[in-house]
């Protein structure tokens, strides 16, 4: 099959142009195209950061395109090529990432297409479900999604790692920003994690349930989880398709958080993350690809 890249770039913020990649099947009738949306920290159009390298996005991307699906994946402000994008982080806020995501969304609502599936992986997963619904996508995928709010996951892992009375402050913190309310006595060892600039943006991401978004959706739904991955569990892709019970819960045996088939053991889940000749799991496309079809005729 003969392909098409083509890089696309929106200036979507005054402080400068956020950048990805459209690759597009050679193909005579319009195409279904999905909006690829990469998880938290610095990660970038391909499913890299500074510290992997795996391609998962990039392979997922080509694996669409050779099914005659096109893909457009990007790189979040202030990553990468979408560095002149960088909003202070004291400014930044989840709703900004929200609405990146509907303006990248609204670009591929065109002739050549025949309908827009937003695929969020991660965090985006939560940030691709409101996104589906404000840009009119014919479909959505949650990839290895939450499906908790963001504080009570914190709470969870925190409760293991922090000694007693500095779980207690952390607590209090949590409830406070679950109330809007911003925090000035962070202790030193929390202060990475609470610092006062980051305050706002934990109080917009806290508002949101992915249970309660995953409800409000109206068009199909597919829900991915892998039994390997260690980051989400399978509590939280049942929880998300409690939610809608029109979705279809698919569980991939032995597929890790990357979408790649690596054990549970800690030990070989850390070299996968940075393995990027590590292929996708062989079930995942046939999956993805079946629902994409499905939701654009």
């Amino acid at each position: 099959m003969i392909l098409s890249l083509l890089f696309a770039a929106a200036t979507l913020v005054k402080a400068g142009a956020l950048s990805g990649t459209l690759l597009v099947p050679d193909a005579k009738e319009p195409v279904p195209v999905v909006l690829l949306i990469a998880g938290s920290g610095p990660t970038d159009r391909d499913g890299n950061n500074p510290a992997m390298h795996n391609d998962a996005l990039k392979m997922l991307a080509t694996d669409f395109a050779m099914n005659g699906i096109a893909s457009l994946r990007y790189d979040k402000r202030g990553i990468a090529e979408s560095a002149s994008a960088a909003t202070k982080e004291s400014d930044l806020r989840f709703e900004t990432y929200i609405d990146d995501a509907v303006a990248w969304c609204n670009q591929l609502h065109e002739k050549r297409f025949s309908g827009v599936v937003i695929v969020g992986h991660s965090e985006g997963s939560l940030i691709g479900m409101i996104a589906a619904k404000k840009c009119g996508a014919a479909g959505f995928i949650s990839l290895e999604g939450a499906g908790f709010p963001a504080a009570d996951i914190l709470r969870t892992q925190l409760k293991t790692r922090l000694p007693e009375d500095l779980n207690a402050k952390s607590e209090a913190i949590l409830k406070s920003l679950e109330a809007g309310k911003t925090v000035d006595d962070t202790p030193p060892q929390l202060a990475a994690l609470y610092r006062p600039s980051v305050q706002p943006y934990l109080i917009s991401w806290f508002r949101y349930d992915p249970a309660k978004e995953i409800a409000a959706l109206k068009i199909p739904v597919l829900i991915i989880q892998g039994t390997t991955d260690v980051q989400v569990s399978s509590d939280d892709a049942k929880r998300l398709a409690a939610a809608n019970p029109k979705a279809k819960l698919v569980t991939i045996e032995g597929m890790n958080h990357i979408l790649k088939m690596v054990s549970g053991d800690l030990k070989a889940q850390i070299p996968s993350y940075g393995d990027p000749k590590l292929q996708l799991s062989e079930k995942l496309t046939p999956e993805l690809v079946q629902f994409v079809r499905s939701a654009t005729k």
